[in-house]
């Protein structure tokens, strides 16, 4: 066949394409808004808690070395980088980047090559026996007339984004837990520390009731009293250890190792370390509680999820309406191998093709109604994490607050407390006092400095957990700085997913 010979049906067959083209402009389905909230203007709770050194907490910044150790800032890169939680997230993550790439596809036509040869037999005119020689190229293309392969890539892409979002979620939750168990573990040390020197002490208490005991001077439930109290602060000095192994073997999970092949010394049994400790406890500016929307990357991966789920919508929509296929095809066919490639054996096609179901048993009208309904879901999900992320906010907040105050009172327990036991002592070497005294201050002033102690360990805690519930630095606004397919595996420590802006035209 000739091209010349049909220049109607080519032309035909271009202003086909053209309309499918000019159509393509229109997107069926809903535009994306980002669901309201009602957003308070500030927090119940206010600071400050500590006025410590105060450092800022920004996405420039590994807000974990606000705490001054070194040894933490070595665990949280051996984890960022060895964590098998973040590990998944990561490969969900690039799979969510593929699935997108796969949407993306849809925008292209599909073309394919051909060659072949066969030998029948034919009863056309009499029985005939010949060879067959065929080779081609074939293309076809859907044009996106209704918009349905745009919204399938506006879900792949907002699947990638809350996918992003999800990987800093989960490396934000494991450095968190980190931080906590190391900080935790630290003052398990301060405990051990002030055993190993209430021990130290009871056993010189001991000594002084045997040695008064053999002067006659004591009796011998003073002394009974006095190794009673020993053994017990030795016991308890003992079940801190296994605290500690479980704190240490919690760490080594965290930084992808076998606990068997972990340890970290012990702090030195520095008097100045639970001061250092303390000076160490950052400030931590909460911000106003709009800026969470943005900062927390559960909240972005919720409210990407809700971008997924307004596209669907339009892809369930885009069914309703008919497909447009353009379709062409070209090459060559002869009965002769020496004449395969000859010009009258070339042979080539043109055609569209408009297809529309006029009857699927409620079909497509079922899955609009589940696109609507996933979507209602996201919705009520993205504001109940947001809800979610208020509470853990005020709740820390809140703890810091009453902690700060409690740890002072409690400070001056222990003033009060070390006072009475050095008092009782004298008054015992005088003979003016009872030992049951003795052990009662010395019971009174251990109790008083171990929860001192505790109390420093629930604000870091508390001040960890406030860091994560901020975000800890991370900004929704910085994944729209490039497009989602150049985003490094390196980058996703800080990516966010940034506001959907797909429209249709």
């Amino acid at each position: 066949m000739n091209f010349s010979s049909s220049p109607r049906k080519l032309s035909s067959t271009i202003l086909a394409a053209a309309i499918a083209l000019a159509l393509a402009g229109c997107a069926v389905g809903p535009d994306y808004v980002r669901p309201a909230m009602d957003v308070p203007t500030h927090y119940k709770e206010s600071g400050p808690w500590k006025q410590a050194e105060p450092k800022q907490i920004d996405s420039n910044h590994n807000w974990w070395e606000v705490y001054g150790d070194s040894t933490l800032n070595t665990l949280m890169q051996q984890a960022n980088q060895a964590n098998q939680n973040i590990a998944q997230a990561e490969a969900q993550y690039r799979q969510a980047r593929a699935a997108a790439d796969a949407a993306r596809a849809g925008f292209w036509p599909t073309i394919g090559i051909s060659a072949g040869t066969g030998r029948a037999q034919t009863n056309t005119n009499g029985p005939n026996l010949g060879d067959s020689y065929t080779t081609g190229v074939q293309g076809s293309w859907e044009p996106d007339v209704w918009g349905s392969v745009r919204r399938a890539v506006e879900a792949g892409n907002a699947g990638t984004q809350a996918s992003a979002a999800n990987l800093a979620a989960a490396r934000l939750s494991i450095q968190a837990t980190l931080a906590q168990d190391y900080l935790q573990l630290r003052i398990t040390d301060l405990l051990k520390d002030l055993y190993a020197r209430t021990t130290a002490a009871y056993a010189r208490s001991l000594q002084l009731t045997q040695s008064q005991y053999a002067v006659g001077v004591a009796l011998r439930s003073d002394v009974a009293l006095a190794e009673s109290q020993l053994k017990t602060a030795e016991a308890q000095a003992i079940d801190l250890q296994a605290q500690r192994s479980q704190l240490e073997h919690a760490i080594a999970i965290l930084t992808g190792k076998a606990p068997a092949g972990f340890s970290l010394a012990a702090a030195s049994a520095d008097p100045q370390m639970a001061a250092k400790i303390q000076a160490s406890l950052p400030a931590i500016p909460a911000g106003l509680p709009s800026d969470l929307l943005e900062r927390r990357p559960d909240i972005a991966n919720a409210e990407r999820n809700v971008a997924v789920a307004n596209a669907n919508i339009g892809v369930a929509k885009a069914a309703y309406f008919p497909a447009l296929t353009l379709s062409a095809s070209g090459g060559f066919n002869s009965s002769s191998l020496a004449q395969w490639f000859n010009t009258p054996s070339r042979v080539w096609s043109l055609g569209a093709v408009l297809a529309e179901t006029i009857f699927d048993g409620g079909l497509r009208r079922a899955h609009t109604a589940q696109a609507v309904a996933a979507y209602d879901a996201a919705v009520a999900q993205y504001k109940q994490t947001v809800l979610g992320g208020f509470q853990e906010v005020e709740d820390n907040l809140a703890t810091l607050n009453v902690l700060d105050q409690e740890t002072t009172v409690q400070s001056q327990a222990v003033k009060a407390s070390q006072l009475a036991e050095q008092l009782a002592l004298s008054q015992y070497r005088a003979g003016t006092a009872t030992y049951l005294t003795v052990v009662t201050a010395q019971t009174l002033s251990l109790s008083n400095e171990r929860t001192l102690v505790q109390l420093l360990g629930r604000q870091l805690v508390a001040s960890v957990a406030l860091i994560k519930a901020v975000g800890g630095g991370w900004d929704a606004s910085q994944l729209s700085t490039q497009p989602t397919s150049q985003l490094s595996t390196a980058q996703t420590d800080s990516a966010a997913p940034a506001k959907n802006n797909n429209t249709a035209n």
